[in-house]
């Protein structure tokens, strides 16, 4: 039963207002003072409260403001009864936090049909209210499936490699799931096989496709593929990742075989920025050279051909991947940054032990002004003794 609460110092006026609501099948509490009226809603709820403006003690504005204040009686229907008809009156009845006004003398027809009204009002509100739980409370799951997420693709990132060959990285997701992948494996003794992958768009769709690339590529399940070559390596993977079975979907790649006995890189690119490979002093700018071949994104195009080259790698080299959401970021003043600045401050950076990835970021965060990046962004730094 739907209770209403009744505020009112003239036992007339509650008479009236008891017995009229009453025959309506609500449930009628009447008092006789707004300090009553106070503690008596905050005990009761209800879901419509008739207030008198002028009573003694505390009026009927000030109890208003009392019961709106309250959180619990926040959505309360309130109709403020009174015989002031002014607009100046209805304006201070409203910014204290009246719904509806009942002018004085009563009239039988309107208090039922204002009542009505009010209470239409407060069980939408209701309503809505309890979607506004519900969907919060489904955020949450989510928020905490997509946190668990997450936290397993971060565990499928490599550890560390040292020795000879050491590596370093950083992975900074836009949201809790990323598009970015990044890994290392020993094909055997002397060729170290590097790539790093970033998936178009954000969110779990992206972050499942990454892991379905890297779980292939960690596996060498691809068929009939020279995993020592990085064209046939990007090839098959065109293959299987067609975009139009996969949401539309696609990836740009940096694959990478470096031979540690003859001291050569082999490497193939799908859309991918350049890999950056630095001397380890840099004077000059043929210290510091972008490996880079043409092709698409893989899925994006049907029968594309992926070429490879190669470079000597010195000693004390260390190369550099990187997805462009590093880059990619807007000045305050809204002037977009671009690769070769990055590289410039890169370059600034480099040599720095046991990488220069937490300066870096720092600097491009100082750059945008913003604590975070809008796109994903990886880092990997792979140094060869």
């Amino acid at each position: 039963m739907v209770r209403i609460l009744i505020i009112d110092d003239d036992p007339v006026i509650q008479m009236v207002l008891r017995k009229t609501l009453q025959a309506q099948g609500y449930e009628i509490v009447a008092v006789g003072s707004g300090e009553e009226g106070v503690l008596q809603a905050i005990a009761l709820r209800p879901a419509l409260i008739i207030c008198d403006w002028l009573m003694s003690g505390i009026d009927g504005l000030e109890v208003c403001r009392q019961i709106k204040a309250a959180p619990d009686l926040a959505g309360t229907f309130f109709i403020l009864l009174t015989s002031r008809a002014g607009v100046e009156d209805r304006v201070r009845g409203l910014d204290a936090g009246a719904d509806d006004f009942l002018p004085k003398p009563i009239e039988v027809h309107e208090l039922k049909a204002r009542v009505r009204s009010g209470l239409r009002l407060y069980q939408a509100a209701q309503e809505r209210q309890r979607l506004i739980q519900d969907l919060q409370a489904q955020k949450q799951l989510l928020d905490n499936e997509l946190a668990e997420a997450s936290a397993y693709v971060r565990s499928l990132l490599p550890q560390p490699l040292t020795g000879k060959v050491s590596t370093a990285s950083r992975f900074l997701p836009s949201s809790q799931l990323g598009g970015d992948c990044f890994d290392y494996f020993w094909l055997d003794p002397d060729y170290l096989a590097i790539y790093l992958l970033d998936v178009s768009g954000h969110g779990l769709g992206s972050a499942l496709l990454s892991v379905s690339v890297q779980n292939i590529l960690r596996s060498q399940s691809l068929p009939n593929v020279n995993f020592y070559q990085p064209s046939d390596v990007l090839r098959s993977l065109n293959e299987v990742f067609d975009m139009d079975v996969h949401h539309n979907r696609y990836f740009t790649i940096w694959y990478g075989v470096y031979n540690q006995q003859k001291r050569q890189l082999i490497y193939a690119s799908a859309g991918h920025p350049p890999a950056v490979l630095m001397s380890a002093s840099i004077s000059s700018l043929a210290d510091i050279r972008l490996l880079k071949t043409a092709g698409v994104p893989i899925g994006m195009l049907s029968d594309r051909k992926y070429t490879s080259e190669f470079c000597q790698v010195r000693s004390g080299d260390t190369l550099y991947l990187f997805s462009d959401g590093i880059y990619e970021v807007a000045q305050p003043d809204e002037t977009p940054w671009n690769l070769d600045e990055f590289i410039h401050l890169l370059s600034q950076f480099h040599g720095l032990q046991p990488d220069p990835f937490e300066q870096v970021i720092a600097a491009v965060q100082s750059l945008s002004g913003k604590g975070s990046f809008e796109d994903d962004c990886s880092l990997l730094q792979v140094r060869f003794g």
